[in-house]
């Protein structure tokens, strides 16, 4: 399948707008990864401050993995069709708007708000930050560097998120780990005015409302039953009925995409196997990787003793990994190795690391160095060696026209993993902590590492079934991307 492509720019931006463009929208990318997790460090103290029982606190952070995820599409859109530096100054301005309703929060339904309209913002931000690189970076050797930097800053941001979190929650408040947007948004807002001005998407670009109505309420009403199965159980009536719902509504999402003549996604975006497989590549780990952030910070905190500040800093060594694989490492092979030689042994490396994870138990005096800090690099160097290859794979080849709404789509499967994940797994350990306490009476500490074991057996099943997919569905050969921005937009086969 060829995919259809639209006209090259004439030229390519200078070289110094290219570079600034970059360091422009990877902050801004990296502020928004950033709090996907910087407040999970917090979670404890927010729980107890504002009361929120364990089914409850983990929507502090689905709240706003939620609404990212389920409007991006249409944020991929609003940058196609208003041009990518309006739509970027709008999302970093709302966003940082959003941040201030959800630091000064005195309730947990003004967090909630606030947390979701951050995630709705972003959604508009993310897309035209990505697909500002996208357009603007076409030498082959030049988009390699770009991708690897946004890699890193993509991959390190979740993971500085809960170091700045930890700082932040020991030395202030957590109302400051949301409260910290509004300087760094100035920061970039100071800078983004000064990009280069670009048209809006050649031809009528539809937002496709009903296609995001479909697509919103189905991911809401899947990862809410999710969330609610904590409470109510597995085989409860009503939680059954909303995720069949869901799953309808997602369905329906579908068949209105292939039937309507200006589609919210494009199905030639997603159609292509590779792609598809990329999209697959990147947003599944994330299922694992925000249930490992949830749980190792309530086992930090929780189990060991850890304070904020130590928690954040016992998730540094997995920051630097990340880095370290997304750029050195995954820079020096991919000139060499096909993108599946790199991805497929790299998710292998952290299902490893967190099945190290499993059977932590009470932990002692040695279990940081013994356990966690083998896990956390393996993770790391896995994860980090991912995202550079899998971002330029899902990106590389797609119509102009369609470049913003293909970044959101990156974005959208990374945030509905989380979503997922977070709603999914916190259940799971839920469930399996209450199951665990029934037939050991007082046992809360056992009950609750209990409950976090199954959840990370579940967490290494979905990185390992994602390696498969990897093997099955990428293809050997790296994407054939010639000099030229002409051959930097053909179409993979």
């Amino acid at each position: 399948m060829e995919i259809t492509q639209g006209s090259p720019p004439a030229s390519a931006p200078r070289a110094t707008a290219r570079w600034w463009a970059l360091a422009t929208a990877g902050a801004a990318q990296l502020m928004v990864v950033l709090d996907s997790t910087v407040v999970n460090i917090a979670l404890p103290s927010v729980q107890s401050d504002l009361g929120l029982s364990d089914a409850a606190r983990g929507w502090v952070v689905t709240a706003y993995a939620l609404a990212f995820g389920g409007l991006l599409l249409i944020g991929g859109r609003v940058s196609d069709r208003f041009g990518q530096k309006r739509a970027f100054i709008g999302g970093l301005v709302g966003f940082a708007i959003a941040s201030g309703i959800a630091g000064m929060a005195s309730t947990a339904d003004l967090l909630f708000v606030g947390r979701a309209a951050q995630g709705a913002f972003a959604a508009v931000l993310a897309p035209a930050a990505l697909s500002l690189i996208s357009t603007m970076f076409v030498e082959p050797r030049e988009r390699g560097m770009a991708f690897g930097v946004f890699g890193a800053l993509t991959g390190v941001g979740a993971a500085v998120g809960l170091l700045v979190g930890g700082l932040l929650t020991e030395y202030l408040s957590w109302n400051w780990c949301l409260l910290i947007n509004l300087p760094i948004a100035a920061l970039v807002l100071a800078r983004a005015v000064l990009l280069p001005s670009d048209a809006p998407a050649s031809g009528a670009i539809s937002l496709d409302l009903p296609g995001t109505a479909l697509s919103v309420l189905g991911m809401l009403a899947v990862v809410f039953s999710f969330s609610d199965m904590a409470d109510h159980g597995w085989s409860d009536p009503v939680v059954l009925a909303v995720l069949a719902a869901g799953l309808l509504l997602m369905v329906g999402f579908v068949l209105h995409e292939r039937r309507t003549t200006r589609p919210l996604l494009p199905l030639r975006v997603v159609s292509d196997r590779t792609r598809a497989g990329a999209f697959l590549v990147l947003g599944l780990p994330q299922i694992s990787m925000f249930g490992f952030f949830l749980f190792l910070t309530y086992y930090l905190q929780g189990v060991l003793g850890y304070s904020p500040l130590r928690t954040g800093l016992a998730f540094l060594p997995l920051s630097l990994a990340i880095g370290i694989g997304s750029t050195a490492i995954s820079g020096v092979l991919a000139p060499r190795l096909s993108p599946r030689a790199i991805i497929v042994p790299a998710l292998l490396m952290m299902a490893a690391g967190i099945a190290l994870m499993i059977g932590l138990g009470a932990g002692g005096p040695g279990v940081y160095l013994t356990r966690l800090l083998p896990a956390e690099l393996l993770i790391g160097l896995g994860l980090g060696c991912v995202i550079a290859p899998a971002i330029s794979m899902a990106t590389a080849g797609v119509d102009p026209d369609d470049a913003g709404v293909a970044s959101a789509t990156v974005n959208v499967v990374q945030q509905l993993g989380g979503s997922v994940g977070t709603a999914l797994l916190n259940t799971i350990a839920t469930a399996a902590a209450g199951t665990y306490l029934a037939t050991h009476p007082g046992a809360t500490l056992r009950a609750t590492v209990h409950g976090f074991d199954i959840a990370l057996i579940v967490a290494v099943t979905v990185v390992a079934v994602t390696a498969l997919i990897a093997a099955v569905m990428l293809r050997t050969r790296r994407p054939a991307v010639a000099p030229g921005p002409e051959a930097s937009r053909e179409g993979l086969s």
